[in-house]
């Protein structure tokens, strides 16, 4: 497997995507998360917690204000807005060193935090659920993460092909709005409206959704398809997580969304020298 090459403008450098896996560090102000809710939502921690995952060698971190667990409740933009903003503050002042993603559908939010530091938006329903978060993407010239999540699909038909067309409307609506190609990253929605047999058989199919001609950002750690197979609770998980990382970036993924940073990011190095050889001096 060769890795596709990608370079996204971005404010503060260019993000490039290829051979070397770049990590995402996962960082939820939320009460409810399905693995750390309520362990970073005061800003104080969530500040304390972005440090931890820069040391560890994230290269981007996802900032999110509003749980996307199943059976979770939807939070008004207002509350949203009262749970990140507070963080990319403190992050500013800071002068926090990574590119930091806002993990949000709602458009207000996604032009709010862009305006406060953030550099991309992470959309779980690719533009669909609120289109006015891809004209945001395009005013600001950010790239924008497209996710696919979509609850009504046939599950009688082929999964890659179903999940292949709902991810070209969400492209057309980003091109309507202006949002260039070159500034689109495809997160294929692991745990999202898919059963654990469709999580794995996705994986396993990954690098069909290359096609597509956008890089791939894999976001599996923790998830249930984890923890229905090992029978273990979110925080046991991460042996699990590692594995599908590995095998993820095999098929060509580009970025690996993790709680777990050190760990991740280590196993993904390894993959990488395997698949093209260690670095030299290594």
């Amino acid at each position: 497997m060769t890795h596709s090459v990608h370079e996204i403008p971005m404010r503060g450098g260019p993000l490039r995507l290829g051979r070397d896996a770049l990590v995402m560090g996962i960082l939820n102000v939320t009460p409810d998360s399905f693995s750390d809710g309520g362990d970073f939502a005061a800003r104080d921690a969530a500040l304390a917690h972005a440090e931890l995952l820069a040391a560890e060698g994230a290269d981007l971190l996802d900032l999110g204000g509003e749980s996307t667990r199943p059976g979770s409740e939807e939070v008004g933009v207002q509350a949203e807005l009262d749970r990140v903003m507070p963080v990319l503050d403190g992050l500013a002042e800071r002068g926090f060193p990574l590119p930091v993603s806002i993990d949000t559908y709602k458009a207000l939010v996604a032009d709010q935090a862009v305006q406060a530091g953030a550099r991309i938006i992470n959309d779980v329903w690719g533009l669909q659920r609120d289109p006015e978060i891809a004209d945001v993407a395009a005013h600001h010239g950010v790239p924008v993460i497209v996710m696919h999540w979509d609850t009504e699909r046939d599950t009688a038909r082929d999964l890659i092909a179903e999940m292949t067309r709902w991810l070209e409307r969400s492209l057309a609506i980003a091109a309507a709005a202006g949002v260039a190609r070159d500034r689109i990253i495809i997160d294929p929605g692991f745990g999202f409206a898919k059963s654990t047999e469709e999580n794995y058989s996705l994986l396993n199919r990954l690098d069909e959704l290359l096609a597509l001609g956008f890089p791939l950002l894999v976001g599996t750690s923790r998830k249930r398809m984890i923890g229905n197979l090992l029978d273990v609770p979110p925080k046991d998980r991460l042996f699990g997580t590692i594995a599908t990382s590995v095998l993820g970036y095999g098929k060509g993924g580009h970025i690996f969304r993790v709680h777990d940073v050190r760990a991740n990011r280590d196993a993904l190095r390894v993959a990488a020298a395997t698949l093209y050889g260690p670095p030299s001096g290594a």
